[in-house]
């Protein structure tokens, strides 16, 4: 039977390309597994992060084997981004790809006594034809998933095709009699006609309810179960599925999945389906690192994070941007999601074949590793990837990936996510089975109240696509508050009013197949600077370190649970100034009473959002909310002044500073059509092209940052992932965030630049 070594503990670490050792170096660091060099500077705000080739060993012994001719394979569950593994000083394999497991035979390199040395050179620096190229999120490096040791005998179920498990299970239920057939492939390697495949399903308390047996040279097979129990959102009921490969009255090998009987599907009026039910599907996008530990993650951090996502009352996720832990897919499998699996074919297009060739690569990995996991609805073909424009070469490597995920996996359905500047009408629509957008209308361009009509008129115009919001949201830092919270102040309130929106939005177009926020929690972005949090994206319903939940989570369990709950807002905005002030309440439940020092204040009927005016008196106040048999309170303080750090400086300093933009512009005629003369510089020049002339870059850079609160510039921010982007695109993304006539006053100043 095959044996699974943990290989985690007990490694040596060095953060220098100090080249293959020849014996375990022990003056290099001790580490254990899962690691990642990044885990500090992959989010500490300095800017940068540690980009290298760096190098792990560890010994081991040559694991017994009981039977001859066994098999031994080094296996690695991620590395990223690109990794050379080396046993006794001869190279076994080389992967490219951070987020999918690999392995390599390497039975006869290992001694027959004595120790081993495994050294692995793991490289997180930039490689042309890797994806992802450049995004926005840290690339950790590291062995961040743990390594393992694998021994089998001779003949045993596959384990070099793409990292996959040998064995494939497709539930498919039987809508007249209520049962279900199980199609169920594995894969043998070195079969002869001794042996035999034995296949067991049993249900969730681990009673048998079908078997079969094949012959090892042809393994297929379908089984019928009788009386099935479906796996749904809120009853996920799991079967595991057996395989056993086996020699007259001995196994050699065994390999099992556990899977769920269901059906799906998505129209573009009635939205998701599952199991014959309209089931508007809602919920969060996942980055899977924490703070200061990278994504070096452990088991109970992944199932911690699939928890605090089923409090929330999502019903499904998106995993952003990346093959993700097996560990989180389980987590799924077990509390009932339904999830959006993406491979990281993202921001930044490469015209070179060999880019192409990694996506086709990392799509095969992240398709025929997770086969088996019910929870898999959707496989996402690529995220933003018109940021730098749009060629026939793009969208024609768009159609075979889209054709490659129905070849391998004809049971899902194949989804995109667009930037919001994907027009209305582009030859990107139509390729994958369901689509989706990135929109932030009130965060990086429009106001919030331009998220329903935009909606609305995409499905107007194309009544044949079934139309997704797959991004959407806006930073809350926890410092800032105020009374009037606004676009861009960073503040938790004005998060809150603009997750109270989006909430409502999507809740009246039940149509909309789905929803996913940006993002369930913080995560690390070592490029930004943004709201006095540097090296962060803030946009999380929950903190990087999963202690605070802001008060836009509770928005969204009002919305989405049953169980009876109540959330008062503002707890973090303690101290306050003025007469009165607002109190705002989220619950599901129709009556909310509130209390001010103990005295009734109100009593409301509302749907999920409860505003009170209350007078705070002088000093401690208490206030609670009463919602049926739920509360919860909050202490405030009435002060003269409200503390300095609750409004971030850069508030006032971006206003006052687009007002000085139209000084310096001097008058303009916004009647008049703006010019673009022949060999001057334009906003329908790239950032790449505008920084051939240090001025005029200069210009753009200014304009970008006051429209979009962001620096663009190269060696800074987001400049590796938006240098294909032109001004004129910036400036449409922004909207109304940019005042009447900053379009115009912007080309005014590029257009006096000779193009370079």
């Amino acid at each position: 039977m095959r044996n699974i070594i943990s290989l985690n503990c007990n490694w040596r670490f060095i953060q220098e390309n100090a080249g293959l050792p020849d014996k375990l170096p022990e003056e290099w660091q001790k580490v254990c597994l899962p690691h990642t060099w990044n885990a500090i500077d992959g989010m500490d705000g300095n800017g940068s992060y540690d980009r290298g080739t760096y190098w792990y060993a560890k010994e081991f012994a040559t694991p017994e084997q009981p039977l001859k001719g066994g098999r031994v394979y080094v296996e690695i569950l991620a590395a990223g981004q690109q990794a050379t593994v080396y046993v006794n000083g001869t190279e076994v394999v080389y992967h490219e790809g951070g987020y999918s497991t690999f392995r390599a035979d390497i039975t006869d390199l290992c001694k027959a006594d004595g120790e081993n040395l495994l050294a692995i050179a793991c490289s997180n620096e930039y490689k042309d034809s890797v994806y992802p190229q450049s995004a926005d999120f840290t690339f950790y490096g590291g062995l961040y998933r743990g390594v393992n040791l694998v021994s089998v005998p001779n003949s045993h179920f596959d384990l070099d095709y793409y990292g996959g498990p040998g064995l494939a299970v497709t539930p498919k239920p039987c809508e007249k009699c209520g049962g279900a057939t199980f199609e169920i492939e594995s894969w043998v390697t070195n079969p002869d006609e001794n042996f035999t495949v034995l296949y067991s399903i049993k249900d969730a308390d681990g009673r048998e309810v079908a078997s079969a047996a094949r012959p090892a040279d042809d393994t297929k097979t379908t089984i019928y179960v009788p009386d099935v129990t479906r796996w749904d959102l809120d009853n996920p009921y799991l079967y595991t599925v057996t395989a056993t490969l086996q020699r007259r009255n001995e196994a050699y090998d065994e390999v099992s999945a556990r899977v769920g009987v269901r059906s799906f599907s998505v129209t573009p009026d009635d939205g998701f389906i599952i199991n014959g039910i309209k089931t508007p599907l809602r919920g969060v996008s996942r980055h899977q690192d924490q703070l200061y530990k990278g994504n070096a993650l452990s088991k109970e951090d992944h199932y911690h994070d699939a928890e605090l996502i089923k409090e929330l009352g999502a019903n499904t996720i998106r995993l952003a941007h990346y093959q993700h832990n097996q560990y989180f897919y389980d987590a799924c499998d077990e509390l009932g999601f339904a999830v959006w699996a993406e491979i990281p074919f993202i921001s930044v297009f490469n015209a070179d074949p060999a880019a192409h060739q990694n996506c086709i690569s990392q799509m095969k990995e992240l398709i025929i590793q997770n086969y088996n996991h019910p929870s898999i609805m959707f496989w996402g073909v690529s995220n933003e990837i018109l940021i730098g424009g749009i060629s026939e070469q793009l969208v024609e490597n768009h159609k075979e990936l889209n054709e490659l995920c129905h070849q391998l996996d004809p049971t899902r359905l194949t989804t995109i996510a667009h930037v919001t500047m994907t027009p209305v009408e582009s030859p990107i629509h139509n390729i994958t089975d369901i689509e989706s957008y990135n929109h932030y209308f009130g965060w990086y361009g429009g106001k919030m109240e331009d998220n329903g009509p935009w909606l609305d008129n995409f499905h107007k115009v194309h009544p044949e696509i079934c139309l997704g919001l797959s991004e959407y949201g806006c930073e809350g830092i926890i410092t800032y508050h105020g009374p009037k919270p606004a676009c861009k102040d960073y503040s938790e309130e004005y998060q809150a009013l603009y997750h109270e929106h989006m909430a409502k939005v999507l809740d009246e177009r039940p149509w909309m197949w789905s929803s996913h926020v940006w993002n369930m929690f913080d995560f690390g972005c070592a490029a930004r600077d943004e709201g006095g949090v540097a090296g962060r994206n803030n946009k999380g319903l929950m903190t990087i370190d999963r202690k605070t939940k802001k008060d836009s989570y509770f928005i969204y369990q009002a919305y989405w649970t049953t169980k009876p709950m109540v959330h008062v807002c503002g707890r973090r905005y303690a101290q306050r100034a003025g007469e009165t002030t607002e109190i705002r309440v989220y619950s599901n439940q129709p009556t909310v009473a509130l209390y001010l020092n103990g005295e009734l204040v109100e009593e409301k009927s509302a749907s999920k959002v409860f505003v009170f005016t209350v007078a705070l008196k002088e000093g401690s106040n208490i206030v609670l909310a009463v919602a049926g048999d739920v509360k919860d309170s909050i202490t405030l303080e009435k002060v003269e002044k409200e503390p300095s750090i609750y409004v971030l400086p850069e508030v006032n300093e971006r206003n006052e500073g687009v007002a000085n933009w139209f000084k310096l512009a001097g008058d303009l005629d916004l009647s008049a059509p703006m010019e673009f003369p022949e060999g001057k510089y334009s906003i329908k020049d790239t950032f790449e092209e505008l920084a051939k002339c240090p001025e005029a870059l200069a210009e753009a850079s200014e304009a970008f940052k006051l429209a979009m609160n962001m620096t663009m510039a190269p060696g800074e921010g987001m400049w590796d992932m938006m240098k294909a982007m032109t001004m004129e695109a910036a400036l449409e993304m922004a909207g109304s965030l940019c005042p009447e006539g900053f379009a115009e006053s912007v080309n005014a100043k590029l257009i006096k630049y000779d193009k370079v």
